[in-house]
């Protein structure tokens, strides 16, 4: 497999919209308590390689330098979509290795198929590769398997320290913008950067969508290795997964539905609603200062939205 050895540098060809716009936003379930919010719209960063996902994909496409390009993720995977959207626009080609041997006999859900119609070649693979994807051993195995013996691997959710240190200009847009800076927790590595980049009296706070309490500790691997230590003052509030990943609650759906009709602001699911829902929740429970302003970091949109 070969690449382009005169790729153009990503982030000029792929024209972001940087930095991302900040808004205030006019919600009395906030102003009652004197505090305001703001959205920080990295949604608005590109139409096919959203949020965060862009933020973490640029530095690998950088390192990559035109090379194809393999990475991992479950059936749903934002950060599969947008590795193969970045593909596609940068005549790169991307092979995705999926979790799930038996999805391969299946036909394809409409996220797989999307990644599939911007060029990727999807690889499934079963539940227990796929848990060890990081063993040296394992991962070659896999690069045989795929055919993708000399493919620049992204790692799942493209978090490294590599991406960690891609995230540290989330934090740097943001300095002095926000006493509390909130967004939702897949992986951990844009919190990671985004805490290095803030000021030392804002404070990041971070909402997980998975359950598993494992965050906290992968956090500060992740800081320690991008940056040679803990950077930032963060913390995790775990409450607000609504079950683990993928998974919503007649609640959050009915919220969700609520502040679209408040803001006009179509929310991605998994992790947009799930973070301001818990913002509002938060907010009720006087976890704020009177007169504090908290910006809440919007990495997505609905998938019929991220066309």
């Amino acid at each position: 497999m070969t690449g382009h050895p005169c790729s153009p540098d990503p982030a000029t060809a792929l024209a972001p919209l940087l930095p991302s716009p900040l808004q205030e936003v006019a919600d009395d379930r906030f102003a009652r308590h004197g505090v305001t919010l703001l959205l920080k719209r990295d949604d608005l960063i590109h139409p096919q390689l959203i949020g965060n996902k862009w933020r973490k994909l640029v530095p690998h496409l950088r390192t990559a330098a035109g090379r194809p390009l393999l990475t991992f993720g479950g059936a749903y995977s934002n950060h599969l979509r947008a590795t193969a959207a970045a593909g596609r626009l940068l005549g790169v080609p991307t092979i995705g290795v999926v979790r799930g041997h038996e999805l391969a006999d299946r036909p394809l859900n409409p996220s797989l198929a999307r990644c599939a119609a911007d060029g990727m070649r999807l690889h499934f693979v079963d539940r227990s590769m796929y848990r060890h994807k990081t063993d040296p051993a394992a991962l070659a195995a896999v690069l045989r398997a795929a055919d993708a013996e000399g493919a620049y691997v992204v790692p799942e959710g493209g978090s490294s320290p590599l991406a960690v240190r891609g995230c540290l200009d989330l934090g740097l847009e943001l300095r002095g913008r926000a006493d509390v800076v909130a967004i939702a927790c897949g992986t951990g590595g844009t919190l990671a950067g985004l805490a290095a980049g803030l000021a030392p009296d804002q404070r990041t706070l971070g909402v997980p969508v998975l359950r598993g309490g494992f965050l906290e500790e992968e956090i500060r691997r992740l800081q320690d290795q991008a940056f040679g230590g803990p950077r930032g003052d963060w913390r995790l509030d775990d409450r607000f997964h609504c079950g683990g990943y993928a998974r919503t609650t007649p609640e959050l759906d009915a919220f969700a539905a609520d502040f679209e009709s408040r803001h006009g602001l179509p929310l991605e699911r998994l992790y947009v609603a799930k973070l301001l829902y818990g913002l509002v929740a938060l907010t009720s429970e006087g976890a704020f200062p009177h007169g504090a302003t908290v910006a809440a970091v919007i990495t997505g949109r609905p998938f019929e939205d991220a066309s």
